[in-house]
């Protein structure tokens, strides 16, 4: 079945030079020209990744974006953002409102079709036995053993649950409460600042490795896994 890709981008030129390279590419383009059809298009076709242009005529890419990763339905819809603005702070905030990856402008058509499968590859769901590795950190579920370098690393099974769903979901900024329900669960009442706790707890069972710098905080957005500062 042919991956759907969501293309949202106002200018009908850039539209058609993306569009038949991904086509070529295997992919299925659903093409928007701002965020109303996009919205429609979410509804109609079940895109498996969104290309989101940051400048639209009616609501912002970024907003559209935040909305997106904050909504239960659509947090874990992969989303690359495509703009011309290409300052550390422009970047940074795209990818602090849950953006999976970050294009500037002018870029290949190559080089995106690369961005996509890569970001597809990050965000794929995980078996829940298959080992998961970075850095010479790896967690094996069958054993339930995580290991650094070889050596086995100790820590409490929330910690463990969290340390799994980071490493299947890397790259990615989460907020305390998507962290609640992926890792507690929807029906278990655990506040907020809990979150923070079992961060700390995490870090440093990590840290005897040099690993705890792995897990990132966002400020004003939450926390990733990634060996990107």
């Amino acid at each position: 079945m042919a991956i759907n890709i969501l293309l949202v981008e106002d200018d009908a030129a850039v539209r058609e030079v993306l569009a038949l390279p991904l086509q070529k590419a295997g992919f299925n383009v659903i093409e928007a020209t701002d965020v109303h059809q996009a919205r429609q298009a979410l509804l109609e076709h079940a895109p498996d990744l969104v290309l989101l242009d940051w400048m639209l005529p009616d609501i912002s890419g970024v907003e559209w974006a935040r909305d997106l990763k904050t909504a239960q339905h659509t947090r874990d819809l992969p989303i690359i953002m495509l703009t011309a603005r290409g300052e550390e702070e422009d970047r940074v905030r795209g990818l602090e409102v849950g953006a999976d990856d970050y294009v500037t402008k002018p870029f290949s058509p190559r080089e995106l079709i690369a961005r996509i499968r890569a970001v597809l590859r990050r965000t794929a769901p995980t078996t829940s036995d298959e080992p998961v590795e970075l850095d010479g950190l790896r967690l094996d579920p069958v054993s339930h053993r995580v290991t650094a370098d070889g050596k086995t690393l100790e820590m409490g099974p929330t910690e463990y649950r969290l340390l799994h769903f980071f490493m299947t979901h890397q790259d990615r900024v989460f907020t305390r409460g998507q962290l609640l329900d992926n890792v507690w669960g929807t029906n278990v009442y655990v506040e907020e600042r809990t979150v923070d706790v079992h961060i700390r707890r995490l870090r440093m069972a990590l840290s005897g490795s040099g690993h705890d710098g792995l897990v990132q905080t966002i400020r004003g957005a939450g926390y990733r896994f990634s060996r990107q500062p």
